[in-house]
């Protein structure tokens, strides 16, 4: 059996709720499946202080006492998350990215390896909102597998038509997903993916020390000397862009640090 939790960044229980249950009803339906909803508007989130003390010192050290860990605890427990957010003036919710920020530590550090990750968004008019691109390149930052995600689109009160289009998205949807989330395959890097790992890695040791979480994270992991964060067989093509990507990674620490 597999969970699946539903993060929802709507304080109202409407559109974007109603998509999320639809999509959880389909993806139920595929069996072997376990939902929860969690509406982030009953949770306590304060905004991130740009303190950098859960890079510099661990996520425990953050100065923020509120749910976040609770939040995070749900994240760990499940096979796979959506994240969920009305489009907001070209964005996601206030709360939906509050949410995000108080994860970045995990940009820095993912764990969420061989997890599936997906997005609903929810809006009134058809704009071409790059909105579920955003949550998906966030979620691939943690660790996931991503799932190209729903942008739902219909006015409210929703017309039987549009809603018997918006199921059949959702359907759709919930078999991409149900299909990725049995699968417990570690999937090869993007280059998007590889370049900021090989970067992100060779800077933060030529210019950090053990002093520093991320620095002892990463060397304890075996991050410095690893193709990737995890075993993974590179083509040569990305074997090459690899060393590339790390001799531009050393080349920027020098510049960095004179």
């Amino acid at each position: 059996m597999k969970k699946v939790t539903a993060f929802v960044g709507s304080a109202r229980k409407k559109h974007t709720h109603d998509a999320v249950c639809r999509f959880l009803d389909h993806l139920q339906a595929r069996g072997d499946v376990e939902c929860e909803i969690v509406a982030l508007s009953d949770y306590r989130l304060e905004v991130c202080r740009g303190c950098k003390l859960c890079f510099e010192k661990g996520e425990e050290a953050c100065p923020l006492k509120d749910d976040r860990d609770t939040l995070i605890a749900k994240m760990v427990a499940s096979d796979g998350v959506v994240f969920a957010s009305p489009n907001y003036l070209f964005q996601v919710s206030a709360i939906m990215k509050t949410f995000l920020d108080r994860l970045a530590f995990f940009a820095h550090r993912p764990r969420f390896f061989g997890k599936t990750f997906t997005n609903i968004v929810a809006q009134g008019f058809p704009f071409d909102s790059k909105i579920g691109k955003y949550l998906n390149f966030a979620g691939a930052c943690l660790g996931y597998k991503t799932v190209g995600g729903s942008h739902i689109t219909a006015l409210e009160p929703m017309t039987e038509k549009e809603a018997r289009k918006v199921d059949r998205v959702l359907e759709r949807h919930s078999r991409r997903f149900h299909q990725s989330l049995m699968r417990s395959n570690l999937p090869a890097p993007s280059f998007v993916m590889l370049i900021g790992f090989r970067i992100g890695r060779t800077t933060l040791r030529l210019e950090l020390d053990d002093r520093n979480f991320d620095y002892r994270y990463y060397r304890d992991k075996g991050w410095f000397d690893s193709d990737y964060y995890y075993p993974v067989r590179l083509g040569p093509l990305k074997k090459a862009a690899g060393s590339l990507f790390d001799a531009l990674g050393r080349r920027m620490a020098r510049k960095r640090t004179g």
